[in-house]
């Protein structure tokens, strides 16, 4: 597995190898001792599967309490994989990265607890599964808005479908410091 840094060094893409012949094709899609060889060292405890719509938007997601880790792969169809610095201490606070996943290229992303989290989708439709490091937590659940202009996101999508609670999110600099991340 190769696995090289994105513009955010600490939010990875992961490329798994894929063994292909005429009878399709195989991979790890998960396999602890590996990531752990390479400095990622997560329990995860939770797995979620989405099927979206093309011009779809998910996002921004994260959550304050039971903070998650995230390792995401496309099953089928493409999105561009979004991943917004929430970490009040960091250098690159407030900045994204953006990668595209596909069910073709089998890449993964790892995103680590500080960041939001969202996705769009550029296919017809799209099958996205992810592994977290914590359970879902409603009552610690919190947003950013995905067309925040200070982000300036090109989610590159025309007529983008959001969820009513996704466009009521707040912008960047209306989180309040306690729904940021630290240390």
């Amino acid at each position: 597995m190769n696995i090289t840094p994105t513009n955010i060094p600490d939010v990875l893409l992961l490329e798994p190898k894929v063994y292909e012949d005429e009878r399709g094709f195989f991979l790890e899609t998960y396999r602890e001792e590996h990531l752990r060889s390479r400095g990622i060292d997560v329990h995860f405890v939770q797995d979620n599967l989405s099927k979206s719509q093309k011009n779809t938007v998910r996002g921004l997601h994260y959550q304050i309490d039971q903070q998650q880790d995230k390792l995401l792969m496309v099953m089928q169809g493409t999105i561009l994989d979004v991943a917004v610095d929430l970490r009040a201490d960091s250098s690159s606070f407030g900045e994204y990265t953006a990668v595209k996943l596909t069910g073709e290229n089998k890449h993964q992303l790892f995103i680590p607890k500080g960041f939001a989290h969202g996705f769009s989708v550029l296919s017809e439709e799209a099958l996205v599964y992810y592994k977290c490091s914590a359970y879902y937590y409603p009552e610690g659940e919190r947003g950013l808005r995905w067309n925040d202009p200070e982000l300036d996101i090109d989610w590159q999508v025309e007529d983008p479908i959001v969820s009513e609670k996704d466009q009521q999110q707040p912008l960047l600099d209306e989180i309040s410091k306690e729904d940021l991340f630290y240390g």
